[in-house]
């Protein structure tokens, strides 16, 4: 049986350079995949910020890999 391992991403916004760029997110996948990493999903979340009770809007970037 084929055992796997997961790696997820919380995405701010702001990390990303204000917008959700789908050229940075597509950088993003680009390097996780030199690494073996492929995407399993993306879901769009409020990621809770630093300072205070609001969340900004970000993503949620699952990756997976087979171990071994």
């Amino acid at each position: 049986m084929r055992r796997y391992e997961y790696r997820v991403l919380q995405l701010r916004e702001s990390l990303i350079g204000g917008k959700l760029s789908a050229d940075k997110l597509e950088r993003l996948l680009n390097n996780e995949a030199e690494g073996g990493w492929q995407l399993k999903s993306i879901t769009s979340t409020d990621v809770k910020g630093r300072i205070g009770p609001g969340g900004v809007d970000g993503l949620l970037v699952t990756l997976e890999r087979p171990v071994g």
